[in-house]
């Protein structure tokens, strides 16, 4: 295979920071042996921060962000619990499909596609349910979702419903605080605003929920049980699981030192002003944005593709013969929206003008 280098900018993978791709050429280590793990639990502590949490249990899955969504509801929803999903994009009827494989009974609330989730909608959709999940931000549709208002509107009405967020293209590039928003399981991706390649699940779940847990879940190597009996050592022992993916891991520690570093804050703000250039760029060229105003993502944004211009055909040209790759949209928007993503590393101005500058060049051509 011939080492193209691209600018990543579409839902991801993006293009990871510099310190996670050198971590990944660093000499491996055994996953148990006692400098691997000192970085593993430094890792742990480094994913509290950037969730904004004190859960025990915050820990990095093996898998993309997909497997912390099996995970979430392999580990927390019985056969006949009521599961009410909130869906306004792709990854919202995900969740309903994998909820339905534990044997769950699915309450899904739907909304338009490009609109934010309405949290009395969802609470009016059930009274007395178990499970009640988001996604926090829809890497279909570019939007955001209130969270916090699910959380706690869902919580002030029964402490004993556990509430589930998709964090998968939010965490690092937007606020998310899971200790003051309330929620008790959440996930993420590490390819997206984290920074670095695709291969762990960022995971947190907190008391009220690890209390709730499934004993025995249906699916051996997600089983938070044995996987947390390796993952933590604060007992003073470790029991094997599954062999840990070493390199990855410690691509993530690099990374999250880096955002660490620059400050939460600062990353956010990063992320904030490189959106918003996007956005007013894409006006300025007389495209229209296709998320709801004032829950737009400024780490993914989604624009119309103009009347009479081949979708496609723009995407080629502007990865052939610039180097940039952008997203289709999904389902009924897979040839009508672009999604254009300034996550991680690549929320950064010199990215907005390469993107704006390259679409201005192909559209008039177009």
């Amino acid at each position: 295979m011939s080492l193209v280098e691209r600018a990543l900018l579409g839902p991801g993978p993006s293009n990871a920071y510099p310190e996670a791709t050198a971590a990944l050429a660093a000499p491996l280590l055994g996953h148990l042996d006692p400098e691997f793990l000192r970085v593993l639990d430094e890792t742990c502590d480094r994913l509290r921060r950037v969730w904004g949490t004190e859960n025990a249990r915050t820990l990095p899955l093996s898998g993309t962000g997909s497997i912390g969504m099996e995970a979430a509801f392999a580990n927390f929803a019985r056969p006949g619990d009521v599961v009410v999903v909130g869906v306004n994009g792709l990854f919202g009827e995900r969740m309903v499909d994998v909820a339905s494989r534990y044997g769950a009974d699915v309450v899904r609330v739907d909304h338009d596609w490009g609109q934010p989730v309405d949290v009395q909608r969802v609470l009016d959709a059930h009274p007395e349910p178990s499970l009640v999940a988001a996604v926090h931000a829809e890497t279909s549709t570019g939007v955001r979702s209130d969270v916090k208002a699910l959380a706690h509107a869902v919580h002030a009405r029964d402490q004993r419903a556990l509430v589930v967020a998709d964090c998968v293209t939010s965490l690092g590039g937007i606020e998310v605080e899971i200790d003051a928003w309330d929620v008790d399981v959440a996930y993420s991706g590490t390819q997206k605003c984290l920074g670095v390649a695709p291969g762990l699940s960022p995971f947190t779940v907190s008391e009220r929920a690890w209390d709730r847990r499934v004993q025995r879940p249906p699916t051996w190597y997600l089983d938070l049980n044995l996987i947390g009996a390796y993952v933590d050592g604060s007992s003073g022992g470790r029991t094997y699981h599954h062999t840990a993916p070493v390199a990855m891991i410690a691509s993530l520690h690099a990374a999250l030192g880096r955002i660490l570093e620059e400050g939460l804050e600062a990353v956010h703000e990063r992320h904030r002003a490189a959106g918003q250039r996007l956005h007013e760029g894409l006006a300025e060229l007389g495209l229209e944005l296709f998320a709801a105003e004032g829950h737009r993502l400024p780490e993914l944004t989604t624009v119309r593709v103009p009347e009479g211009v081949d979708s496609a055909k723009v995407r080629q040209v502007l990865l052939t013969e610039y180097g940039i790759e952008i997203g289709a949209g999904v389902g009924a928007f897979a040839s009508s929206v672009w999604r254009i993503g300034l996550m991680g590393h690549n929320a950064r101005p010199d990215r907005v003008e390469m993107v704006l500058g390259a679409l201005r060049r192909v559209l008039a051509g177009a």
